[in-house]
């Protein structure tokens, strides 16, 4: 299975808000679906549609903290493509562009119940590192992760 990216400009704003849209109300996941909200995330973030067969099936994002360390800000498949492996395949391709870039430890939160995405990061390296109650005010918990990566 194949995959790729395309950078999400403000331009696409309306297209990523539809996007987050088709898992909104999950207990799991805490869709963006502020306008303003969005604008900021794309403005202070890498965020790429992530695309399959000319469909764009998810997104993915990251935020670089400092010259060492990054932050994956999110990852979403839509429902009707969950369970092919492109949440795993989308987040080695990140992985790698962060190494390139340089960073030596990322971080992401995650929710406790979200098995198949801890699954993943548990797969690719990452450990659990800490807890955040209410961590996007939704109300719900994430279990803070990181990993750690050797640079070559």
């Amino acid at each position: 299975m194949d995959i790729s990216f395309k950078r999400i400009t403000i331009d696409d704003v309306d297209d990523f808000l539809e996007l987050e849209r088709t898992v909104d109300g999950s207990s799991i996941y805490s869709a963006m679906t502020d306008r303003r909200e969005a604008i900021e995330e794309i403005a202070k973030n890498t965020v790429y549609f992530i695309e399959k067969d000319n469909n764009v099936v998810g997104n993915i994002s990251y935020e670089i903290k400092d010259l060492k360390v990054s932050y994956i800000s999110g990852l979403m498949v839509v429902p009707q493509f969950q369970g092919q492996g492109i949440g795993k395949q989308a987040m080695v391709i990140i992985l790698g562009e962060l190494k390139d870039l340089g960073m030596e430890t990322i971080e992401l939160v995650t929710h406790p119940r979200n098995i198949k995405a801890l699954m993943i990061y548990l797969s690719l390296g990452f450990e659990l590192s800490g807890w955040k109650d209410n961590c996007f005010g939704d109300g719900e918990p994430r279990v803070k992760m990181i990993k750690r990566q050797s640079i070559i």
